[in-house]
């Protein structure tokens, strides 16, 4: 506004515009300097009595480990840590309190620093370098860590001590801070670079208090006073627990309902069971067991006033056969066959293999899971019943009949052709014999005899499943065209004296 081609008149009245703002500026800076010197003050007094109502906690907790020393020596102990390096920090604070405040003598009478004259920086030159820290900027903020940290350790892991250490992490935090522009600065920067050394005065005052404050939360953690939102119902979720995790159609349920806490903050030290821990929480993932009741157990380990409290835990669930395939039935085709080994499939649903017992004349267990062979014997019918034990205990069982039928009557082959044409030569050397067609089982079937009709010829009988003396001379009179008949044919099942309903004849032409 002073400079360019204005006139002397007009740089003159910019001048003195400027000087007036500098002066409206100047008198509103000191009043709020003067409110900054009041808060410092402030955050003294309250520092004076908190530190008197942390030496009679730090008494209590002397008396009570003179009266009880197995449960309160251990946490008198760590009180009287937590002071001392409260003591050397607050010290160190000390001594920063006086560079802010080199150069500014305390009034004799109010007893207090002028605080209106305390407009300006005294620090940045000592504690900046460019963008970063000076050595003693980089000192002060390694102190304020190393605080938190040797609070942390002589805390340890025990899980009571988890939001109070959370809390003084936050408090105490020299991260970056994003100002309300969206610039990220340095903690040093955001919270004293180009301040008021009163301004900067009040903010290590007020870390004194933050010191002062989290001795009387250790000593009252360490006399047992938990902190109320530890215990608050909010923090508390109720839990329905089964006793196991499938239940039958009528079967009783039971179980219990407990309250629990979902705390990011409560670590056991050790855990063993199926998972891993994920805030406060063991997850579970395990492959399922076989089928029918199993059991899941574990343990969790916590610190607690130095000694590990084991927490042991156990529940069941119930696996049952994944559902690959549907069950598909006709009614109607409930058979077994008489005279073959019927294979079946025998399962009760969410049981075991061992836990089912399945009974039937002619049934027997087979190899695998769930297999059965039956082989029925007389009679038009058989009834299969089947038990199940259940996880519970209790049995159930279930039946179903099934008819038995023979095997169907086959058909009759020459030279394994129903109807078989060739010259009388090859007929005289080919061999009768018998198939199923279109039936489930693979069996083997022998002829034991059969009839053969030569046109003009009489009817000849053959035992077995060549052609005999007989029969080979009846053949050697057919005549061209002719049409062998074989018929009467006996067939029997490889393995079984069971014979076979009427077997269908064959033909053979003569070429």
């Amino acid at each position: 506004m002073a400079g360019g081609k204005l006139t002397p008149r007009q740089k003159m009245i910019n001048l003195m515009y400027l000087v007036f703002i500098a002066m409206l500026a100047l008198n509103m800076s000191k009043e709020v300097l003067t409110a900054f010197g009041n808060f410092n003050d402030k955050f003294d007094e309250s520092n004076k009595l908190t530190n008197q109502s942390n030496e009679s906690l730090l008494t209590a907790l002397d008396t009570k480990a003179s009266d009880e020393p197995a449960k309160y020596g251990e946490s008198a102990k760590k009180a009287r840590e937590v002071e001392k390096i409260s003591k050397d920090f607050s010290s160190f604070l000390e001594t920063v309190k006086s560079e802010v405040t080199e150069g500014f003598e305390v009034d004799k009478k109010t007893g207090k620093f002028p605080f209106e004259a305390m407009d300006k920086s005294t620090i940045d030159e000592k504690w900046f370098q460019g963008d970063g820290y000076s050595p003693r900027g980089t000192e002060i903020v390694s102190k304020i860590d190393k605080y938190v940290a040797d609070i942390k350790q002589v805390l340890g892991t025990d899980v009571k001590y988890g939001p109070f250490i959370k809390e003084i992490e936050k408090k105490f935090s020299t991260a970056d801070i994003t100002d309300r522009e969206g610039v990220k600065k340095k903690f040093l920067d955001y919270k004293a670079k180009g301040f008021p050394a009163v301004s900067t005065l009040t903010f290590i005052t007020s870390m004194q208090n933050d010191v002062k404050n989290t001795e009387a939360g250790a000593y009252n953690l360490f006399l047992g006073n938990a902190l109320k939102t530890a215990a608050s119902m909010k923090n508390f979720q109720a839990i329905v627990v089964l006793d196991k995790n499938a239940y039958f159609q009528g079967e009783q349920v039971t179980g219990k309902v407990v309250l629990g806490r979902y705390d990011a903050n409560t670590q056991p030290t050790s855990f063993k069971g199926p998972g891993k821990i994920e805030n406060g929480q063991a997850m579970i993932s395990m492959t399922a067991g076989g089928i029918g009741e199993q059991n899941i157990s574990g343990e969790f380990g916590f610190l607690e006033d130095g000694i590990e409290i084991p927490l042991k835990f156990e529940g069941k669930y119930v696996v049952v056969p994944r559902p690959n395939s549907a069950t598909i039935s006709a009614d109607k085709m409930n058979v077994v066959y008489r005279g073959v080994v019927n294979p079946m499939t025998i399962s009760f649903a969410g049981v075991s293999d061992s836990d089912v017992t399945a009974s039937a004349p002619g049934l027997s267990k087979g190899s695998g899971t769930g297999k059965y062979n039956m082989s029925p014997g007389q009679g038009r019918e058989v009834l299969i019943s089947v038990n199940a034990k259940l996880p519970d205990g209790k049995v159930v069982n279930d039946k179903k009949t099934f008819r038995i039928k023979g095997i169907p009557g086959p058909s009759g082959t020459i030279r394994g052709e129903y109807e078989a044409t060739g010259p009388k030569n090859n007929l005289e050397v080919s061999t009768v014999g018998a198939k199923l067609e279109d039936f489930d089982f693979d069996v083997t079937l022998n002829v034991t005899a059969f009839t053969i009709k030569v046109p003009g010829q009489p009817t000849v009988l053959v035992n077995g499943n060549k052609m005999d003396t007989r029969a080979k001379a009846a053949i050697a009179k057919a005549q061209r065209g002719d049409v062998v008949i074989i018929s009467n044919i006996n067939t029997k099942l490889v393995g079984s004296n069971l014979l076979l309903p009427k077997t269908a004849p064959c033909t053979y032409e003569i070429k």
